[in-house]
């Protein structure tokens, strides 16, 4: 009797075992070929070949910051046409007000006739005020001294000479305007005359004055416009300067018109 017994299979080891097939998913190709690529090229090599990098930070920079002081340096060109267009404007505009017209004739401190002529081929600062004005008078004196000081220190520039007119002809004579101008500058003049006198120069550059009511001592005040006026060489009124003005204001004005002046009377031939 023959028993038939069914051997089992040869066992071919773990070589013969094949790894579970893994789900395939979206994507999956092109994950496989990319960490191919990576396991080829350096760190360094990992961006794209075969196209030009952008510019660098410092370039970005540069060009930036070219840009913005091409922006800026027009601002500022505009901005300084527009306030040289401003300053014409306004000059027109005064000349055309008629202030400062004529001559006028007074005695300086020193006891010297004085007139407009005397001055031209200078730049005047010029003050209408009376010697017992007890605070504003001499506050806006002081202020013209400081633009003056400021315009004397530098060189190239032309002297300016300051002026002092009374309003208060009887009591401001030549004595008192001398006691008077001593405290604030070495080159101040002082001008007074008589009262018709005093009163053609105000006049002829609009400056309002009106003495108060004497108290029992014979004091009063004199009620005044305040102003600090320009006038050019050519003795032309040119600008002028309120209490809101600083020294530092007046004297940037000034320096500006000193810049622009172009002689009226040279070129009439006078």
């Amino acid at each position: 009797m023959v028993l038939l017994v069914q051997m089992p299979k040869a066992w071919h080891g773990p070589s013969q075992l094949k790894p579970p097939a893994l789900p395939r998913t979206p994507g999956s190709k092109a994950l496989h070929v990319r960490s191919r690529l990576l396991s080829r090229q350096g760190p360094a090599e990992t961006g794209r070949q075969g196209q030009p990098q952008g510019p660098g930070l410092r370039t970005r920079l540069l060009v930036t910051a070219l840009f913005g002081a091409g922006l800026g340096g027009a601002w500022l060109a505009m901005r300084a046409e527009k306030e040289q267009q401003q300053q014409q404007r306004r000059t027109e505009a005064l000349r055309q007000a008629s202030v400062g017209q004529g001559d006028f004739s007074l005695l300086d401190h020193c006891g010297q006739p004085r007139c407009k002529a005397d001055f031209r081929g200078q730049w005047v600062l010029m003050y209408f005020g009376f010697t017992h004005c007890p605070d504003i008078c001499p506050d806006e004196l002081e202020k013209l001294v400081q633009v003056v000081q400021q315009l004397e220190a530098e060189p190239g520039l032309p002297p300016v000479q300051p002026i002092f007119i009374t309003v208060d002809p009887e009591r401001d004579d030549i004595a008192a305007m001398a006691r008077y101008v001593q405290d604030f500058h070495p080159r101040l003049l002082g001008l007074t005359g008589s009262a018709e006198q005093v009163a053609q120069v105000s006049h002829s550059y609009r400056v309002y004055y009106s003495a108060g009511p004497k108290d029992e001592d014979q004091d009063y005040i004199v009620d005044h416009s305040i102003a600090i006026y320009l006038l050019n060489p050519d003795g032309l009124f040119t600008d002028y300067y309120g209490r809101a003005r600083s020294a530092e204001q007046i004297a940037d004005s000034v320096r500006h018109h000193m810049a622009a002046f172009r002689s009226v009377l040279s070129e009439l031939g006078h």
